[in-house]
């Protein structure tokens, strides 16, 4: 059997939690999510995932967005694919 080591985090509580039951849903732990973090890591040599600051527009639209401002809503992808003219 292979060695392992410890990896100890401190995280909130209500993160922790609803990250933990999405994870449940794919069938996966948060010991297996690290595992997977670390493999994708090595064989990317960085993080698997773009982490940057946004600009300003971008910024601005999130701030909007999850305010409820300019946001439209579609009850079906027929209705979105419309609106978009597809």
């Amino acid at each position: 059997m292979s060695k392992t080591a410890t990896i100890r985090t401190r995280i909130e509580p209500g993160l922790k939690n609803e990250v933990e039951s999405i994870l449940s849903q794919l069938g996966l732990t948060a010991s297996e999510t690290v595992h997977l973090l670390y493999r994708q890591i090595k064989m990317q040599r960085g993080l698997p995932f773009d982490v940057r600051i946004p600009n300003v527009l971008t910024a601005r639209t999130l701030t909007a967005s999850k305010a409820g401002r300019n946001v439209k809503r579609f009850g079906s992808k027929k209705e979105l694919f419309a609106d978009l003219g597809l």
